[in-house]
């Protein structure tokens, strides 16, 4: 099958949350596809890396680190941005499509089989047939280590088919409530599911009812549990508008300079958890140098958090990022704060319905001088309007508009030279604002 043949027969599947209430996620369905398959997810070792805000900063920073290290490394995450293939990567490089379309067709024939011998009962969903690629194409190009986002949740996801060498759970905030439980104790229930018995997380306090659900997890599954704490450092004091993370820290009994292009305070966490895996992974064998760290640390690659993008003759300065929930809003909203002081800022917003709308139009938008909303390229999408009556509770007067395209050209004749223009909200319009943005001039 070509490439975009696969591509179309992927999204025919359906999205993974529209699933109807008889085709519930079931592990044993995954499995049974991966026996079919010959089992690659046992032969290259794994993390797994689930939380509501920072898996993915985590993740990249992670497989940065053990790439610097010399390892041949797989990170699957989801979702992308502009292209699916992004989701599967090896040592930093997206899968072809000549190996997408190749992992794709090795899948699905065996699919077709077990469908037809009745050993699966319903064809596996989107999310279950690109992580099955991701496993397979793994194990053809010879992966040593994957790092392993987890989709959603992770108790069910997919991805927890692995026997991970560590897992990670990152900050756990209030996010798919339709799926995953009404409260942070709930949502962490589904998270902990990563901890397998006598397995090892690495985790940060946070929330009280996330901290005693893991914790409680640890112990009723003999599992042993690492704090990244001391690889938070306090901000020194005057440096409370410091959101750039470079700073000095003890690491294996060296000191290393950590230099990310992440951005924001909220992104010290996350590399707090990406060191302190680093250092477990060497412990359990996966050799990893304090040097190694820094490298990794400073040639993380991760568009769509805090990226900036120069000013030129076809647009402002313009800030790209994917705060679609309350926690990341709050995040995005300091970093801003820190970085963008005394600055003219102009919000271009787009979001799903099924977040929470109201609490981080209420976050943001007071932040900006103006506002454009307008709906994001997905059936899930909510209306410029329903945005746009949101802002205006929290005091703004956005201006709508049908598209991004004309969201974007609305943002920028409004934007004064010296300006900021910030894109964020929904992932789905940041890929659009980078697909817009590699358009030739």
């Amino acid at each position: 099958m070509s490439y975009a043949s696969a591509v179309a027969a992927l999204y025919d599947l359906g999205h993974e949350l529209a699933r109807t209430p008889s085709h519930k996620f079931d592990l044993a369905h995954m499995r049974v596809l991966l026996d079919a398959i010959r089992n690659p997810q046992r032969k290259f070792k794994s993390i797994l890396i689930a939380g509501t805000n920072g898996k993915g900063s985590t993740a990249a920073t992670l497989a940065s680190i053990l790439r610097a290290a010399g390892h041949r490394v797989g990170l699957y995450t989801s979702p992308h941005l502009v292209r699916v293939n992004e989701r599967i990567r090896v040592n930093g490089a997206f899968i072809t499509d000549d190996d997408f379309s190749s992992a794709y067709d090795y899948v699905e024939t065996a699919v077709s089989k077990l469908i037809e011998e009745q050993k699966l009962p319903w064809h596996p969903s989107f999310f279950e047939m690109l992580t099955a690629m991701a496993f397979y194409h793994f194990t053809a190009v010879g992966v040593q280590v994957a790092v392993l986002e987890v989709g959603m949740g992770g108790r069910l996801d997919a991805t927890n088919v692995v026997e991970p060498v560590l897992s990670v759970i990152t900050d756990i905030d209030l996010d798919h409530q339709k799926f995953l439980g009404n409260t942070i104790a709930e949502i962490a229930f589904e998270k902990a599911g990563i901890i397998h018995e006598r397995g090892l997380v690495v985790t940060l306090p946070q929330h009280p009812q996330a901290n005693e659900v893991i914790g409680k997890a640890v112990i009723e599954r003999g599992a042993r549990a690492v704090s990244a704490a001391q690889y938070v450092p306090p901000l020194a004091p005057g440096s409370e508008q410091n959101a750039y993370n470079r700073y000095s820290l003890m690491v294996m009994g060296e000191s290393i300079m950590v230099d990310s292009p992440l951005v924001g305070r909220h992104q010290r966490r996350n590399l707090a958890l990406a060191i302190a895996a680093a250092e477990q992974l060497n412990e359990a064998g996966v050799a990893i140098t304090a040097e190694a760290i820094e490298r990794g640390i400073r040639g993380t690659l991760w568009p769509g958090r805090f990226q900036v993008i120069a000013a030129n003759e076809r647009h402002p300065e313009i800030i790209l990022d994917v705060a679609h929930n309350p926690a990341g809003a709050w995040a995005l909203r300091s970093a801003l704060s820190e970085t963008c002081e005394g600055r003219s800022l102009t919000l271009l917003f787009g979001v799903l319905r099924d977040k929470a709308v109201d609490e981080v139009t209420q976050i943001l938008f007071p932040l900006a001088d103006r506002v454009v909303v307008t709906a994001v390229d997905n059936p899930r999408s909510a209306t410029a309007a329903d945005i746009a009556e949101s802002g205006r509770r929290s005091g703004s007067e956005p201006i709508e508009s049908a598209n991004f395209t004309d969201a974007v050209s609305k943002a920028i004749e409004i934007t004064p030279g010296r300006g900021v223009l910030v894109i964020t909200g929904s992932i789905y319009l940041v890929g659009e604002a980078l697909q817009w943005l590699q358009q030739p001039e």
